[in-house]
Parts: C-alpha cells; sequence; structure tokens
C-alpha cells in the first residue's frame, strides 16, 4: 500500500518507521529542510507518564483569568479575533471540574504510557541515540503545603502503575547535587522512576535515517501541504507547493497545521495551539548542572540536560497562531535558572525560541484507538503532545489504525 505521512516531527517519523516497516511503501512530507525542527524541537526532552496531567483541571479557569489581568501564569490567554480561539476555549472549560479532569488524566496517562512502552522497544531494537537520561523525573515543591498537596495529587498515578518516590530536600540534593547550594529554597520532591529524557530532535533525526536505509522510507523536503483533495467520500490527493501528490492512504501529522489542512476536506478536528517557550543554554566547564530533569511546580519551569546543553521551557499560552516572542516571555525561565542552576550554564548566550504544540481537546485523546467518522476514509490524524515539555513521544499509537490491526 502506498502512503503519505504529511508532517516531519516526532509523530510523523515515528509512524512512518512503524508503516515502513509493515511493508508500506511510505513517503514522508515535511516543509522544512530537515524533520523535527518545529514543536518536535522546541520542547524541554522530559518524557513524563509521570506528568500526566489534564491542563483541563478546576486550576485552570482562575490562571487564564489572572493571566488577562497582567499575571505571569504557567497557562496564558491572549485575546485575538480568531473566533476558533473562543469556540475551542469553550470546549476547553467545560473540562475544567474535577471528575472531569480525572478521567482526562486517565486517558492521558494510558497513552503515555502505551507510547513509553513503544518508545523503549524501538530505541532498543535500532539503537537510536538521542542523549537519553533515564534517571526518572523531579517534580520539586517550594512550599512544604504544597509539597503535601502535591504527593496526593501525583498518587493517582501511582494507583495506575507509576512508580514513585518522595523525597525532602536534603534527599534531593544527595540524589541531584545541583540542588545541594539551593535546598534551603526546596521543600521537596516526587521522584517518578519511570520517566526520562532525551532530545527528541535527534530522536526523530536517527529514526528517519534508520527508516530510510532500512525500511525504504521516501522523504520530501521543502514541500508545504496545502489542502486535502477530497473525491467524494475519499482522500484523492494532497496539494503541496510542488504539486498534487497522491497515495491509497493518508496519515495527517501536521500538528498545529492539522485542523487547517483537514477542514478543507469537510473534517474538523478539535486541536488549538499551545504555545511554549523554550530556552537553551550552553553548560559551563566544570559548572553545577543537573542530569536529572524536572518541573518546578510552583514556578512551572521544566528542565532537562541534553547533552552539553540545558534546555528550560515555560508557559503554555493560546494566542493563536503566532510564533512571535519577546524577551520578557522568558523571564519566568531566566528567574528559575538563575535561582535554582545559577552556575550551570552560560545565561548570557542563550538560543530562544516560541513553538506551538498542538493542544487536543480530551475528546480526541479518548478515541485515541479508534477512528472519528470524519477522518476513516483511507485518512488519518495524529494524536499530538499536549505538553510542551513533552519529549519524545512516538507515533506508534497511529500503527494500528492504518495497517488495519487492533492494539
Amino acid at each position: 500500500m502506498k502512503t503519505l505521512v504529511l508532517g516531519g516531527g516526532v509523530v510523523g517519523v515515528t509512524t512512518a518507521y512503524f508503516l515502513a516497516k509493515a511493508g508500506h511503501e511510505v513517503t514522508l512530507v515535511e516543509e522544512k529542510d530537515a524533520v523535527g525542527l518545529e514543536a518536535t524541537g522546541g520542547n524541554a526532552g522530559i518524557i513524563a507518564p509521570g506528568h500526566s496531567f489534564a491542563w483541563a483541571s478546576p486550576r485552570a479557569p482562575r490562571m487564564l483569568w489572572q493571566s488577562l489581568r497582567g499575571a505571569e501564569t504557567a497557562i496564558r490567554v491572549r485575546l485575538t479575533a480568531d473566533p476558533r480561539l473562543y469556540a475551542w476555549g469553550l470546549r476547553f472549560l467545560r473540562e475544567c471540574t474535577s471528575a472531569r479532569a480525572r478521567r482526562n488524566t486517565l486517558i492521558k496517562l494510558r497513552l503515555c504510557q502505551y507510547s513509553q512502552r513503544v518508545m523503549d522497544e524501538l530505541v532498543r531494537a535500532e539503537g537510536i541515540e538521542y542523549q537519553a537520561i533515564y534517571k526518572g523525573a523531579l517534580y520539586m515543591h517550594r512550599d512544604p503545603a504544597e509539597f503535601e498537596a502535591g504527593i496526593k495529587k501525583m498518587a493517582l498515578l501511582a494507583e495506575h502503575g507509576q512508580k514513585q518516590e518522595i523525597l525532602d530536600a536534603n534527599a534531593l540534593a544527595r540524589l541531584e547535587p545541583a540542588f545541594e547550594p539551593v535546598k534551603s529554597k526546596i521543600a521537596g520532591a516526587i521522584r517518578d522512576l519511570g520517566d526520562s529524557s532525551g532530545d527528541s530532535r535527534l530522536f526523530s533525526e536517527a529514526l528517519a535515517r534508520v527508516a530510510r536505509d532500512k525500511h525504504g522510507l521516501a522523504i520530501k523536503l521543502g514541500t508545504r501541504v496545502g489542502a486535502l483533495r477530497a473525491d467524494g467520500d475519499r482522500i484523492g490527493g494532497v496539494v503541496t507547493n510542488g504539486g498534487l501528490l497522491t497515495a491509497d492512504s493518508y496519515v495527517l501529522a501536521l500538528g498545529v497545521g492539522a485542523p487547517i489542512v483537514a477542514r478543507t476536506a469537510g473534517v474538523s478536528l478539535p486541536i488549538y495551539p499551545a504555545k511554549g517557550y523554550s530556552s537553551t543554554f550552553p553548560l559551563k566547564p566544570g559548572g553545577l548542572a543537573p542530569t536529572i530533569s524536572g518541573v518546578d511546580e510552583q514556578w512551572l519551569v521544566g528542565w532537562s540536560r541534553l547533552g552539553d546543553r540545558l534546555r528550560l521551557t515555560s508557559t503554555a499560552e493560546f494566542a493563536g497562531y503566532d510564533w512571535g516572542w519577546t524577551p520578557r516571555d522568558f523571564n519566568n525561565i531566566l528567574r528559575l535558572a538563575r535561582d535554582l542552576f545559577p552556575e550551570a550554564a552560560d545565561y548570557e548566550r542563550g538560543e530562544y525560541r516560541a513553538c506551538l504544540p498542538p493542544q487536543p481537546l480530551p475528546q480526541l485523546r479518548a478515541r485515541a484507538h479508534g477512528l472519528d467518522d470524519g477522518v476513516r476514509h483511507r485518512a488519518y490524524r495524529d494524536r499530538p503532545h499536549d505538553r510542551p515539555d513533552a519529549g519524545p513521544r512516538p507515533g506508534g499509537a497511529d500503527r494500528p489504525a492504518v495497517t488495519g490491526r487492533l492494539s
């Protein structure tokens, strides 16, 4: 079967790998001049089933309201003229009850655990190198009361298969020496033992090479997808800047571009951009840098060690399709970096970027092992990341739908 995979992020590349391995004649179509350059290349690199909480929670409406009043919050909204923001936002707010947050968290956890198992098997089988660190992840609290509340919150994930350990400030500093000079600022941390970290861009590049060299994957770079050409109740082709491309099956793995392209075939996908801010700093020789990835649960900044670099990410801003940024957007990241890891990296030589990870509504994740009626006619959608701190999360979950097998 001839298959076109539209999008060269981590989801598209991994889906293309599994399809090519299963015997499909696969072409991967990517707009940029390499794979893994958009949201895949800008996240914190934390592979985190141990932090699979739904963003739509009882806390979210208050944070959004505070952001409208100018506060620095982890989830922000900037009002625009885009009607899709308000339609998506109303559906998001409906999910912000305790019962729905719990349900959606467990749905997300199962998908994350499945993705992690697939990824671990894939990395072992193909020998993928992507600066992986398998030391768990730290979810750190500064306030003792918040630490106790965090322990209770994380118990939900522990009840469903995540292995955790509770660390006070001294135990945290023994485990991760980078915290020794600042342990007086820390109440403690919950460590998820199964979480890890790595560079998702390197993962995508390495896997694309394996798929090309071992399984015949063709890769078309510099090819922008503009529309799907509907042919009755089927997809008849893909309109690109290089002309019309046709196949027997199509996988839509365009991240935030997916709903725009899907609309050209009459399909509505409940996905909206959640703008994240990412910065990367070179490590100082001999500096005290962390090796274990983590999240500051008060300032909501994530960090991870990527080889000789320190990556930090923060914020999810609902502001439409806007890739722009200002220095102010990185204030929270720099404040945390200098507060927790003052001697770790050269903070005068940072690389800064904004990226747009796609935020699906929970209803989309709930259908993660089925096909939506609107895309069942030989076109398949991706199920994207929904945290800017998410790391490599393979698209292996898409494989059964396209190959006609169930998992």
